[in-house]
């Protein structure tokens, strides 16, 4: 039997983990599973349905009416549908990131979410980012990286990324959306963001796109054996 490499990237939001996920996924020919677009999902149905979001209670309550679905189209790339409906492009409003933040505290959201997030990783070799991959999701994976990036060097990619979404803001308030975010990420009471004890740290600061890239295939193919 073939065997199955699993590849955990964790890091801060706005690091790149799933641009460059996605990347190497399609060069190694690897299953891409983006767990933040499944928290998205859930966040999504709380905002749109008027949950408050930091309501454990409530977003328990909802969990039954959520259907979150993750599908690959014919180029295969990653969709999410929310109850049959395709949510790819609502879920990366920018109000949806705290949204996300918040309903993934909740243990409920995340023992909702764990069994959907390991299939995958029985199913096929896969590159699954995320903030608790390493430490929670796929303790046991083949290779674990923590990639980060500073604060500014994120806002600025961000702000990029949504100017091409046609949805712009300001400088300053995305970067205090990343800081509050790191803050609300790191300090959750279940499955904080931390860098797993095994993990290879990547800092891509200084780091346009192709050298991140290159980067983080070297330590994939070095720690797989590739």
């Amino acid at each position: 039997m073939t065997k199955h490499i699993s590849v955990a990237i964790d890091g801060p939001s706005g690091a790149g983990k799933s641009t460059l996920a996605k990347s190497l996924a399609a060069e190694l020919q690897f299953l891409y599973v983006d767990t933040g677009a499944i928290y998205r999902t859930i966040g999504y149905y709380a905002w749109t349905h008027g949950i408050d979001p930091k309501d454990g209670a409530a977003v328990e309550t909802a969990l039954p009416d959520i259907r979150a679905e993750l599908r690959y189209d014919g180029e295969g790339l990653q969709r999410m549908y929310l109850n049959g409906e395709d949510v790819t492009k609502e879920i990366r409003l920018p109000q949806i990131s705290a949204y996300a933040s918040a309903v993934s505290a909740h243990p409920a959201v995340r023992a909702f979410l764990l069994e959907m997030q390991r299939a995958f990783a029985r199913k096929a070799s896969v590159i699954m980012d995320g903030r608790d991959i390493g430490t929670v999701v796929l303790p046991d994976a083949d290779v674990k990286i923590y990639l980060t990036a500073s604060p500014e060097a994120r806002a600025e990619r961000r702000c990029r990324e949504l100017e091409q979404r046609g949805t712009p803001e300001p400088f300053v308030k995305v970067l205090a959306d990343i800081e509050k975010r790191d803050w609300d990420d790191s300090h959750r009471a279940v499955a904080p963001l931390r860098q797993a004890e095994d993990a290879v740290l990547l800092d891509t600061t200084a780091l346009d796109f192709d050298q991140s890239r290159k980067a983080l295939l070297d330590i994939i193919r070095r720690r797989a054996s590739l």
